[in-house]
């Protein structure tokens, strides 16, 4: 069974850091783009990085969000640094054989961050 359990979560003040985390299991690992995208209240979701090939990484976190991949763990972290209000929404953890837009095969449950002003 294909696992995507996200984790790292929660309410921080605007200029504050986070880190995500994402464990994956059920798949080959290193087979797989691995992307964080994000939902935020009223809005599509979005992708925020996703790395296959290429570095698909949002403008809007460019210099401030960054992806890093443990194989030996089966684990993505997203480091968040510089948080503003508007990064607040549920982000999760997706994973394919290469980066989508959106349609990414497997999913996980999503964290919330709230990035209070």
């Amino acid at each position: 069974e294909v696992q995507l359990v996200e984790s790292g979560g929660g309410l921080v003040q605007a200029g504050g850091s986070l880190r995500l985390s994402c464990v994956a299991s059920g798949f080959t690992f290193d087979d797989h783009a691995i992307g964080w995208y994000r939902q935020a209240p009223g809005k599509e979701r979005e992708v925020v990085i996703c790395v296959d090939s290429t570095d698909h990484t949002a403008d809007s976190v460019k210099g401030r969000f960054t992806m890093s991949r443990d194989s030996a763990k089966n684990t993505v972290h997203l480091e968040m640094i510089s948080l503003k209000p508007e990064d607040t929404g549920v982000y999760y953890c997706a994973a394919d054989l290469v980066c989508l837009a959106d349609g990414m095969d497997y999913w996980g449950k999503g964290t919330l961050v709230t990035v209070s002003s």
